[in-house]
């Protein structure tokens, strides 16, 4: 037994002493940072032995995702600690004031990697060019060859959607969303909750929303365009309590990611309709919708009990969501209810409202309730968002247009004065299909392959500087009317995410070989993190 424990020792010690693979990294990631500058000299080697240096709690909680990232990848986890050592260390800083919002100066030598953002999102998102940057396989290290990397995205808003309305997923599943998110320096996580087909969120003054509306008793099984619809017999339900929600806010923040919920008022309501009737303009009765698109039975503009309601609703998202936005919708709501109501046309009366050659007066009572909307959120210092069918109503120029129909969605809201964020469903709708073969996705007769995305350009060259000015952000929106698991809403989001990230971020020449070349890297992480995606 002596000689065999003595052995084993020197076996042991033989096999630590042996010399640890390494592969070098590659700073030409998605997004492609704005300035690479190799300064030779030897690489920094990132191994068991390298320590995270987190200058503050912000810092730390950067560190900590860092560290979960390279055990992830390379198979060990650096040790976080306040104080840097002599060499082998990474430090994370911030209050770079010459880096620009959410950028940073990371410098490569061969003692230390100093990252120094202009803030907290902005040493993450250094952070995430040195995850990406990992090549090799678990336990081998990494080499990060000598370099200056500057860089600052594009855009302030770089937003994607996910419609947990149609499809409830579970909480967990949300976070791996926005883990997604993160991976692709995305700041903006847009979360449809409510729609004709399910109401997700609890409203605890509202209690029958989700006791009634969270449920629908079937669902379409084959498309809105064939000739005979066919539903399958199965319930779907479920919601998220506050306590959940604020988790994920939560969640989104330590990944520098804002939860931008959306109401959408006073269209796709069937669900709240169904729990509360007496807020439609026909009392009901009204059902949580088992088929896809709208209703013509929308939220009674000349109802008191509707702005009562409202109160409610929108005083306990804010409480729930501190997101400078919060998005109203304002879509796809027909007023032909309204043209007959009696209480919707005496409103109308009431306000002096006339058709013009602009807008009708039904419409205009459409503004109306936003209005009524969008002050309740205002005195909350809240600002709103609305897709882009506002813009015809002449509502306020404080709201921030989401562009979403045609090709250049936002042309007109830009020439309105209206700051835009760009989602055109011919460039960023990643329920389309990504190619005819594809069995997931919308059965619509466009198609949106990854070149696509990639092609887009939010930023018209007809713009004026003060019409360029007026685009704010780029969103990619991910509906899930024809998406029946999470799974299939990841293979539907990658890696079409990668071209929104690329759109979002940078403004160098399009070059989609060289982007399918560092996607390569990216499908790396993909495959580590466990990410259903769509083949190159």
């Amino acid at each position: 037994m002596r000689i065999s424990y003595y052995f084993a020792a020197a076996l042991l010690a033989a096999v630590s002493c042996t010399p640890r693979n390494a592969v070098e990294a590659d700073y030409n990631v998605v997004p492609l940072p704005r300035q690479i500058e190799l300064t030779g000299g030897n690489a920094f080697r990132l191994s068991p032995g390298t320590c995270l240096v987190a200058a503050d709690s912000s810092q730390a909680v950067n560190a900590t995702l860092f560290a979960d990232y390279v055990e992830t990848l390379a198979g060990f986890r650096p040790e976080i600690k306040s104080e840097a050592p002599s060499d082998n260390y990474i430090r994370l800083t911030a209050g770079n004031t010459e880096a620009g919002p959410e950028g940073y100066v990371m410098t490569i030598t061969a003692d230390s990697i100093r990252i120094d953002g202009s803030d907290a999102a902005g040493t993450f998102y250094g952070l995430q060019t040195l995850r990406k940057a990992i090549r090799g396989s678990k336990g081998d290290d990494v080499l990060y060859p000598a370099a200056v990397v500057t860089d600052a995205p594009l855009f302030s808003y770089r937003g994607a959607e996910l419609d947990c309305a149609r499809r409830f997923f579970p909480a967990d599943s949300v976070k791996t969303f926005i883990d997604m998110l993160a991976l692709h320096n995305i700041n903006r996580f847009h979360w449809h909750l409510t729609d004709d087909q399910g109401w997700r969120i609890e409203i605890k003054s509202r209690p029958k929303l989700t006791e009634i509306g969270s449920k629908r008793r079937c669902t379409l099984a084959n498309t809105l365009f064939e000739d005979t619809l066919i539903y399958d017999t199965i319930p779907h339900c479920g919601f998220y309590t506050q306590e959940q929600m604020r988790d994920i806010v939560r969640y989104a923040a330590d990944r520098h990611i804002t939860v931008i919920p959306e109401i959408d008022i006073p269209g796709h309501m069937l669900a709240a309709l169904a729990s509360y009737p007496e807020l439609g303009c026909t009392g009901g009765p009204y059902e949580v919708m088992c088929r896809w698109g709208g209703s013509e039975d929308i939220l009674c503009a000349g109802n008191d009990s509707v702005y009562a309601f409202l109160d409610d609703v929108l005083d306990e998202v804010a409480e729930i969501f501190p997101s400078e936005y919060i998005h109203l919708g304002g879509d796809e709501a027909p007023v032909t209810r309204w043209e007959k109501c009696p209480k919707c046309q005496k409103k109308i009366h009431e306000l002096g409202l006339k058709d013009d050659e602009h807008c009708s007066a039904e419409h205009k009572l459409q503004n109306y309730l936003l209005a009524y909307a969008a002050d309740r959120l205002v005195a909350k210092g809240r600002k709103i968002i609305g897709w882009d069918e506002v813009v015809g109503n002449g509502v306020d120029k404080s709201t921030v247009i989401m562009a979403w129909r045609g090709p250049h969605g936002g042309y007109d809201g830009v020439y309105s004065g209206y700051k835009v964020i760009k989602a055109s469903n011919w460039y960023l709708y990643f329920d389309y299909k990504q190619a005819k073969e594809d069995s997931i996705g919308a059965p619509y007769d466009r198609m949106i392959p990854l070149d696509s995305t990639y092609a887009y350009t939010p930023i018209r060259p007809e713009y004026t500087p003060e019409q360029t000015a007026l685009v704010i952000g780029v969103q990619g929106n991910l509906w899930t009317e024809y998406i029946k698991s999470f799974r299939d809403a990841q293979y539907m989001a990658l890696p079409r995410m990668a071209a929104l990230a690329e759109l979002q971020w940078t403004d160098a020449p399009k070059d989609f070989d060289g982007f399918k070349k560092r996607l390569e890297g990216l499908i790396k992480v993909y495959d580590a993190e466990g990410y259903n995606y769509r083949p190159l």
